[in-house]
């Protein structure tokens, strides 16, 4: 396994800066590690709707779990708020960065993931991929 460790800065798009790092690094089996920080906007998409919220406060990042590749990303996020509420969702472009964000991916080497057309659930689904 592969591992590449960086830090965001304020202002930046949380889930564009992951995207982007996949495609400059080449990752084609990226998962996340670990991911710590804060928000100072927060855009997801909530569990089994297709809307998307908007939330305009600041959040402690608890949780980030997901895949990357070069066929696309599967995000979830969990925050928490200023009185210890949390939230949770798909990670969306909007996720701004209020201080930082340390994050840590971890990268298969024998492994390819890409994303393909499901047509029991309609969306790009999860295939894993052995890489020679």
């Amino acid at each position: 396994m592969k591992t590449h460790i960086f830090r965001l800065q304020p202002g930046q798009d949380l889930r564009e800066e992951l995207k982007k790092f996949v495609a400059e690094n080449n990752i084609q089996a990226g998962f996340i590690l670990t991911c710590v920080g804060s928000l100072k906007k927060a855009t997801l998409r909530l569990a089994d709707e297709n809307e998307i919220r908007t939330w305009d406060e600041k959040f402690e990042i608890i949780s980030l779990v997901g895949t990357l590749s070069q066929d696309g990303m599967h995000l979830h996020i969990g925050l928490g708020d200023k009185k210890g509420n949390t939230i949770g969702g798909h990670l969306k472009e909007g996720c701004v960065l209020h201080t930082t964000a340390e994050v840590v991916i971890g990268e298969s080497e024998k492994h390819k993931f890409s994303r393909e057309l499901d047509e029991n659930t309609g969306f790009k689904e999860f295939k894993i991929l052995r890489r020679d």
